[in-house]
């Protein structure tokens, strides 16, 4: 009774005040409450946080390498010697800034303005994978075979070489496109060898095997061009 007399003594706004504020007041701690742990499950963003980020090897970041040759400057024109309209020699190549833990690379050479069996493929003048991952260079005039000294496997729309550059001379200028990826494992690719001046028939579904089993390896990528038309 004493309680009930003490609230009447009370005004009417000023309970309706105290009861509002004390409602959202518990209201306002629970949500803040909710925040909180709610906010230790938030999920990481990809490649933010964690091992994910400066990453190497298997499951590590992508990282952009350098490739170059002395050959002919980068987005130039490549020079007789090195095409099919010379002694046709392979070109010496070099690139830094491989990522940690690679253990091979793939190097692939190609016709971006010519087009395979009416597909999207362009035409391959040289695909190599297997280098080593130590290395960081490859010599000019690599001899003819699919196996070099090293491991390293070869093959070209041509056999198992270097193919060089052969656009027409009554045709546009051609672009030629050197990639180089690094992976973080070896490719076991089954590839019946042949005969080095041998047309490989089989060059198509031998470089979608390789770009096949590359797929989840890559952790590295350069690229170089080159511009080329046989002169009149």
């Amino acid at each position: 009774m004493q309680f009930i007399r003490s609230l009447q003594s009370i005004p009417v706004p000023m309970i309706a005040f105290t009861l509002v504020f004390g409602v959202a007041d518990k209201a306002g701690a629970q949500q803040r409450g909710a925040d909180a742990s709610a906010a230790p499950q938030a999920a990481t963003p990809a490649g933010r946080g964690g091992g994910a980020r400066g990453g190497r090897g298997r499951g590590g970041a992508f990282q952009n390498m350098t490739l170059t040759t002395t050959a002919w400057p980068d987005g130039g024109m490549i020079p007789l010697r090195y095409t099919q309209a010379g002694p046709e020699l392979s070109p010496a190549i070099q690139w830094s800034a491989a990522p940690q833990g690679t253990v091979s690379f793939v190097l692939v050479f190609h016709d971006a303005d010519t087009l395979v069996n009416n597909s999207t493929d362009d035409l391959l003048h040289w695909m190599l994978w297997n280098i080593p991952g130590t290395a960081t260079a490859i010599a000019q005039g690599k001899p003819d075979g699919f196996e070099l000294e090293d491991g390293t496997r070869q093959i070209s729309v041509s056999g198992s070489r270097y193919r060089g550059p052969g656009a027409s001379a009554t045709g546009p200028i051609h672009h030629y496109v050197m990639e180089l990826y690094a992976l973080d494992t070896m490719l076991d690719i089954k590839v019946n060898p042949q005969g080095p001046q041998e047309a490989n028939p089989n060059v198509q579904a031998i470089r979608a095997s390789i770009i096949q089993a590359m797929v989840g390896h890559i952790r590295g990528k350069a690229a170089y061009f080159g511009l080329f038309r046989r002169p009149e």
